[in-house]
């Protein structure tokens, strides 16, 4: 019969040769360095990219929310537009336009209109223009059950009819704001969609996600829900001062010490200073 043949290793070590434990290591390779993100790419592509830590780069126009602290924590500087911007509040049809108010002044400066779409409470003119806000570039559509306010939005979106579009859309799914979101992206103005603060719970296609609720000295505190971005740990404390009532508050009014917030409630406190015991036991007598 045919033996088979024997296979044969490729290599064979001999004694006087080191074992593959005790053979030298050859130098390692110098490592190279790390490409940057973006690099090599068009300049259209490399400026859409952006890193998880960081804050996105602005891809579109923004618009200065007039909050410098704001801006520094708002991915381009301000106001996105291209997209959607959620506002969150515990009582809608107030802080809105404490906070909107400065982007909306500047919307009106430009001779562009402000769309409001829904809003929970009739627009006060008089009040308005306090904040700088011109009542001529104002229109308000007056849309009461949630699919003509979507339906407002929508057409105005498409057309690109306005300077900023504000809706109210306490109701919304997430496909209805995904389908906002999608028809936003091809529109320059900004666009915002206020919400009560319980939303903040649900899925949102929209970008950019602030929370805004009343804090002490005539404050808003604002906390960044979603951003493209590193979450934001601390919460920003923003001076607004309803333009109505700047002529008016007297310095011992806006003392910090009057003041004490309750965030389970959303409230602000006034606690009158307490009296001397001199005063009190005089009033005794």
């Amino acid at each position: 019969p045919h033996k088979p043949p024997t296979l044969q290793p490729a290599m064979s070590w001999q004694e006087d040769d080191p074992s593959p434990a005790t053979a030298p290591l050859r130098p390692p390779r110098p490592l190279r360095p790390p490409r940057q993100l973006g690099s090599g790419l068009p300049a259209a592509v490399a400026a859409a990219l952006w890193r998880g830590d960081q804050l996105g780069a602005p891809v579109s126009t923004v618009w200065s929310s007039g909050f410098a602290a704001l801006d520094a924590q708002l991915p381009g500087g301000g106001w996105p537009g291209h997209g959607l911007t959620e506002i969150l509040t515990p009582h809608s049809g107030t802080l809105e336009w404490r906070l909107l108010g400065p982007v909306l002044r500047q919307v009106c400066a430009a001779g562009q209109p402000v769309v409001v779409v829904g809003p929970p409470l009739p627009p006060h003119l008089p009040g308005l223009r306090l904040e700088g806000l011109d009542e001529r570039q104002l229109v308000w559509v007056q849309a009461d059950t949630p699919a003509e306010r979507l339906w407002s939005a929508e057409q105005l979106i498409k057309a690109q009819a306005c300077g900023a579009l504000l809706v109210w859309l306490p109701q919304a799914r997430p496909e209805q704001i995904r389908r906002l979101q999608v028809l936003a992206a091809g529109f320059d103005a900004p666009v915002f969609v206020c919400r009560p603060a319980r939303a903040l719970g649900e899925s949102s296609a929209a970008p950019l996600r602030v929370r805004a609720a009343v804090g002490p000295d005539w404050a808003l505190h604002i906390h960044m829900a979603k951003r493209k971005g590193p979450p934001l740990e601390t919460p920003l404390h923003l001076s607004a001062v309803p333009g109505a009532l700047a002529p008016f508050l007297t310095p011992r009014l806006r003392l910090p010490s009057r003041w004490t917030h309750h965030p389970e409630t959303e409230h602000v406190v006034v606690r009158p200073s307490a009296q001397p015991d001199e005063h009190r036991h005089s009033a005794a007598h």
